[in-house]
């Protein structure tokens, strides 16, 4: 016989072989106890996590000879006929390469026949979700009006694609992501049975990277026994997996708690140099980072631990550690996660977050720019109610002389963004139309790529001005311009964005509103433009004709100048598209 994968050879065939999925062994057996199955059933839940094989099992429990019962004998010949998958009366049915209506129309038609040698007409569909919509409407009747004899169990890994009729019409399971403690002692059942020697920790190693998948963890272990020779060792396991060992991030952590940047930037980049993924490696701190707060809270919680063992070294460094600085890094690592899915650039994204965990003060990481502003409102409202508890204590004093400043012009010391004036004028010398029109064109499907949260802060933006390498973005709101602005993560994938639309990596300019009407209108005044505007249109000759292009931000200008400061005024205050000028 040719030789079988490990996820082939020890499929569960009993409810008591599966594991985890409590809750749907549990239910299941109990209605098979009570007769109080049902037409159909819905399986979902992520790649390898039981729902082909609880299928099978259900169904043998169904139609065994020695029903009714909460487990299948597995040695009665219907048993024995569905495990070996030729049984007349269990139909697997694989929707992804039979989604077409016909395929489905040939299953109805055979449903109402009585099943020949079994009590069930048990139908499995897998990949259900690939079904076609004339597909499922043919098999909604079905479902809605089955024959008594007739059994639907639908497995899939995306419910959210199917009809909300098909799923109101079925008892719905959703399986769960298996825990690393199952898939470990699944493992060692496997290698028990092959008489192979292991270490524990190489064991974990695969539990982490199948992340919650009994047959990912199978296959990978599958692939570390050929590649082995006696035993499992951690090393065999860390070279197929593509994982870290727990000794290089004991030796980063350390270096993070000396504050050693450049040594540990320089693992890191010998890490990835020698394949390892950024992505898979900022997966793999959170993990680490998590096992020391399991440590450093209770040490008896080793049978939690998912990535290191359980040595007196790991416990000592968990103890060197405040918990809030453990749960910094962790936050910042997240954040960083999540971010390099949409990036290229990953690796930058995790080098960038291991300077900020290194840059955390004792128990509290840096003091953001919003957290500034934030300090520095509640200080001016802490002086407004102290002005008022002293007014009271003096006898009070009249509503109109009490002086207390806006709180919407109140603003923190030393927090005032200051946009790039000199960047900013060196691109209006060399700014095109042609340039511009670029951005504008880009702009829209840049946006669309990005978060909503993300996009919303440049919805009230809009690009102004362009050369061939920057362009000026101005900002109806000053907080925005500055959060912008001081989102580095941001202004990179917008500027990804806008580069795979034009082929160009522009540098983003940030600018609030008033600040570049200020701007333009000295820059136009410093040049001459409007003076040199009117020569060219008189055919006159000019010694900076390329200062002279038809630029978007040269006309809005001309024009603001040329309009009635009434009109102006009612336009900056309710909007242009709320404006309209009758002459009479």
């Amino acid at each position: 016989m040719t030789y079988q994968a490990f996820y082939r050879v020890y499929r569960p065939q009993s409810f008591r072989e599966m594991s985890g999925q409590t809750h749907v062994k549990r239910t299941l057996q109990n209605a098979l106890l009570g007769n109080k199955t049902t037409h159909a059933y819905l399986f979902s839940g992520p790649r390898g996590t039981g729902k082909t094989s609880t299928a099978k099992i259900f169904a043998k429990a169904l139609n065994c000879e020695n029903a009714p019962a909460s487990e299948p004998c597995n040695e009665c010949a219907t048993c024995k006929s569905i495990t070996e998958g030729s049984h007349t009366d269990v139909i697997e049915f694989d929707a992804a390469s039979n989604s077409r209506v016909e395929e489905m129309r040939d299953i109805i038609e055979k449903v109402r026949f009585a099943p020949a040698d079994a009590r069930f007409k048990v139908y499995i569909i897998d990949e259900v979700h690939m079904l076609s919509t004339s597909a499922f409407n043919a098999l909604l009747k079905t479902l809605e009006e089955p024959p008594e004899h007739a059994v639907f169990i639908l497995a899939t890994t995306e419910p959210h694609k199917l009809p909300a009729t098909i799923i109101s019409r079925c008892q719905r399971f959703d399986f769960k992501r298996l825990s690393s403690v199952d898939i470990v002692e699944r493992m060692k059942i496997v290698l028990e049975d092959i008489q192979m020697n292991y270490d524990e920790q190489a064991l974990k190693i695969i539990a982490q990277a199948a992340a919650g998948g009994m047959r990912d963890a199978l296959s990978l272990l599958d692939q570390v026994v050929s590649f082995s020779n006696e035993s499992i060792q951690l090393e065999d396991v860390l070279l197929v997996t593509g994982s870290v060992s727990q000794d290089a991030f004991y030796d980063i952590a350390c270096l993070l708690k000396e504050k050693e940047v450049a040594s540990v930037l320089g693992i890191v980049e010998n890490l990835i140099a020698d394949g390892k993924e950024p992505l898979r490696l900022a997966e793999d701190f959170i993990t680490f980072f998590r096992d020391l707060l399991l440590l450093q809270m209770d040490g008896t919680l080793e049978e939690l631990l998912e990535f290191i063992s359980h040595e007196q070294k790991f416990v000592e460094l968990a103890q060197n550690f405040d918990a809030d600085t453990l749960y910094g890094f962790i936050n910042i690592l997240a954040k960083t996660q999540q971010e390099m899915r949409f990036s290229h650039h990953t690796k930058i994204y995790l080098e960038t977050a291991l300077l900020k965990m290194a840059q955390l003060k004792g128990n509290a990481p840096v003091t953001t720019g919003v957290d500034s502003a934030l300090a520095g409102k509640l200080t001016s409202l802490e002086n407004i109610v102290g002005q008022l508890s002293q007014q009271l204590q003096n006898g009070g004093v009249p509503a109109q002389q009490v002086k207390t400043p806006s709180p919407q012009r109140v603003r923190p010391a030393g927090n005032q963004y200051n946009p790039p004036n000199g960047r900013i004028k060196e691109v209006l010398k060399t700014a095109s139309k042609t340039d511009i029109q670029k951005i504008k064109a880009a702009w829209a499907m840049s946006l669309s790529q990005m978060q909503r949260s993300q996009a919303a802060l440049l919805a009230d933006a809009e690009p102004v001005a362009a050369n061939s390498d920057a362009f000026v973005l101005k900002f109806k709101y000053d907080i925005h311009c500055q959060m912008v602005a001081d989102n580095k993560g941001l202004v990179s994938l917008f500027t990804q964005g806008i580069a795979m639309e034009t082929g160009i990596q522009y540098e983003v300019l940030c600018i609030p509103e008033q600040a570049w009407l200020k701007l333009r209108e000295n820059f136009i005044k410093e040049n001459g433009l409007d003076q040199k505007k009117q020569e060219a249109n008189s055919n006159e000759v000019t010694d900076q004709p390329h200062l002279l292009e038809e630029q978007p931000f040269i006309e809005d200008a001309l024009l603001v100048e040329a309009q009635d400061p009434l009109i102006v005024e009612a336009e900056q205050r309710f909007g242009k598209d709320f404006v309209d000028v009758v002459e009479e």
